[in-house]
């Protein structure tokens, strides 16, 4: 097993709930895991957290709409005018009994899900067509997936079928005093400042009649403590960090600078 706490630090990561001993727990009887969530409310976080915390290595996969299965596990490249097999991370997590965390698999193509269904089973193997190998995955080997329930449409949802193969968390927002803690923690501002970046976080996401197709990240609150610690001003700062990433539409953009005028005063 790879001991990661030595080469970095473990990244911070506050509770809400179970999810640490709910991780640890799929990890030893090597049971997959989905995290379900909205996008920016920590769920990457929480998988670099417990990587760190349990000394595994870990691959991290951006799903995409052009993320086939071949991306996943590896293909035949030219090297020096010789063709070379390549894993990819998913075959090399396999071989190395790391973590292989794929984020946003609704993403994926289709082709994804049915590469992942041998592996989530009582199977636990990794079948590479091209080279015709078997991989049996070792004890190490864990698989976690997340998406965000909230944002899918009729073309793009996890099949009943994928889903019930995996043990599944819900993630959402923490609480104002957790969030508050984790914007000091990664930003280095004070608490003031980040319980009034809280309460503006929490007045966006409590809008109504607006088309918003998400409310503010927690990622996007940290970087706007980020800027604002950094000596930028806090409208700029508001403005770079949430108004801006939330819309292109002009009149939505006013309707959330009038919130933040009215939330600060």
């Amino acid at each position: 097993m790879n001991d990661m706490s030595t080469v970095a630090p473990i990244p911070h990561y506050h509770p809400t709930g179970q999810e640490c001993v709910l991780f640890e727990t799929a990890q030893a009887m090597r049971l997959p895991l989905l995290l379900k969530g909205p996008t920016g409310c920590g769920k990457t976080r929480f998988v670099e957290h417990m990587a760190a915390k349990t000394g595994r290595k870990l691959y991290t996969v951006a799903c995409h709409d052009d993320l086939s299965a071949a991306d996943l596990i590896g293909r035949y490249l030219l090297k020096g005018g010789e063709t070379e097999w390549v894993d990819g991370p998913l075959t090399r997590a396999v071989r190395e009994g790391a973590i292989c965390y794929l984020d946003e698999i609704v993403e994926a193509r289709k082709d994804v899900t049915v590469v992942l269904h041998p592996l989530t089973d009582n199977r636990r193997t990794l079948m590479i067509d091209r080279t015709g190998e078997e991989l049996q995955a070792p004890e190490g080997f864990m698989l976690v997936a997340s998406y965000n329930p909230g944002y899918q449409n009729v073309l793009k949802r996890l099949k009943p079928s994928t889903r019930q193969r995996f043990l599944s968390a819900s993630f959402d927002f923490p609480k104002a005093d957790i969030e508050t803690d984790v914007i000091v923690q990664e930003s280095g501002i004070d608490a003031a400042r980040a319980a009034g970046l809280v309460r503006l976080g929490g007045a966006i996401r409590r809008l109504s009649g607006m088309d918003l197709e998400e409310g503010v990240s927690t990622r996007l609150l940290i970087y706007a403590a980020v800027l604002i610690n950094s000596g930028m001003s806090f409208e700029n700062a508001i403005e770079a960090a949430v108004i801006e990433p939330l819309s292109d539409d002009a009149d939505i953009q006013q309707a959330l600078r009038d919130l933040v005028a009215v939330t600060f005063g």
